[in-house]
């Protein structure tokens, strides 16, 4: 299970760096959903780019292992809004319409990343178990 745990974080880290990447080199598609409600749109879309960077490669380090995780955690939270955004008002993905089924599909994978990332905040050995 150890070497499972060890992929996944290592999946969630290329992913989060990649993807937090992609906030600054093409901000466009994540300033779209950003609800209408929300000020400074592109600041948000950068400060998350950030944290998904940061949150990646802190998974990396034991000693930042466990901050990270609990940091992408509620970095998940905090963008469900956005993806909710997304599926309420049919909007684009990269320029790119999805069918209702994938954008409300999109959200119970939020809580797959939340589970994921909380494993990561378990010791090596430490199982996530429902309560």
């Amino acid at each position: 299970m150890e070497r499972v745990k060890l992929v996944v974080r290592w999946v969630m880290t290329i992913g989060m760096v990649f993807i937090g990447v992609g906030h600054f080199i093409k901000p466009e598609p994540f300033v779209v959903i950003v609800p209408e409600v929300l000020p400074h749109k592109l600041l948000l879309v950068y400060i998350s780019g950030v944290a998904e960077i940061a949150g990646g490669l802190g998974l990396i380090l034991p000693q930042t292992r466990k901050l990270a995780a609990w940091g992408l955690i509620l970095l998940y939270l905090a963008v469900f809004p956005a993806n909710i955004n997304m599926a309420i008002n049919d909007l684009p993905l990269n320029g790119k319409h999805m069918s209702q089924l994938a954008l409300w599909g999109r959200l119970p994978v939020q809580a797959l990343f939340i589970a994921l990332a909380y494993w990561q905040t378990r010791p090596d050995g430490g199982r996530v178990r429902a309560s």
